[in-house]
């Protein structure tokens, strides 16, 4: 049994094996590999139309591939379910909040752990999302459609954790914030990361995803352009100037 854990436990916890999807004669990914190890938190660069935001709607199955593999702790997640891959442990934060904006904010939390039973652990997460996004629990019974954005921002992400993923993965979460909030979810993020959530994070911000991440990998026209430790692409001066921009 130990030897069987053991194994397990040495299985990079995501795999993407020459992962391809296409929407209709487009091909957005091609053939991409990438793994995630327990407890990493990975960013995902690329200018718009890299196929980020492809990635992650492949591994939650929002998407079906047209090639390749999805392995979750070394299963194949070919014909399994989105509502699966979130009782298996996979959080999705997707782009663009979709809070519902005429339920209250304690409603739309309620909501993000809607596969759970155990009443007195929601009540406890309800709690650790209220200390980990102070505004919520001040609006906690406003609805959800009249927060600001950064708020609705900070909802969507406590959203996602009221179902105690394993992985969370982060579609663009500091799109169209002020200067002042995304340096705040990105800290919430890395406070995160320490308590040991695995991340796999999509950001326009290269900048300030990098300086919290592992490791960072570019993508390009839907194929990996460069991965490698987080300080060693943001500290690459070509990469910088064809991607990464000012931040």
């Amino acid at each position: 049994m130990n030897g069987a854990a053991n194994a397990l436990e040495a299985l990079p916890l995501l795999e993407l094996r020459r992962l391809t999807v296409r929407y209709g004669a487009v091909t957005a990914l091609r053939g991409i590999e990438m793994q995630v190890q327990q407890g990493e938190l990975v960013t995902l660069l690329g200018s718009n139309g890299a196929g980020k935001s492809t990635t992650l709607r492949a591994i939650s199955r929002l998407i079906s591939p047209a090639a390749g593999s999805v392995f979750w702790r070394g299963a194949d997640l070919a014909g399994v379910a989105t509502e699966t891959t979130v009782r298996l442990g996979i959080g999705h934060c997707p782009e663009g909040r979709r809070v519902l904006g005429r339920q209250s904010v304690a409603a739309n939390l309620e909501l993000g752990a809607w596969i759970r039973r155990d009443r007195e652990g929601i009540a406890a997460d309800l709690e650790r999302c209220y200390g980990l996004f102070p505004r919520l629990a001040e609006r906690r019974r406003q609805l959800a459609g009249s927060l600001s954005g950064g708020e609705q921002q900070m909802l969507a992400i406590a959203r996602a954790l009221m179902a105690r993923p394993t992985l969370l993965l982060l579609d663009e979460p500091s799109l169209g914030l002020a200067p002042k909030l995304v340096a705040e979810v990105m800290a919430t993020l890395a406070e995160l990361h320490r308590g040991g959530l695995t991340m796999l994070l999509v950001e326009q911000n290269a900048t300030a995803a990098l300086e919290i991440a592992d490791r960072g990998i570019v993508l390009e026209s839907g194929a990996i352009r460069l991965s490698g430790p987080a300080a060693e692409v943001l500290a690459d001066p070509a990469l910088r100037a064809s991607y990464l921009g000012s931040g």
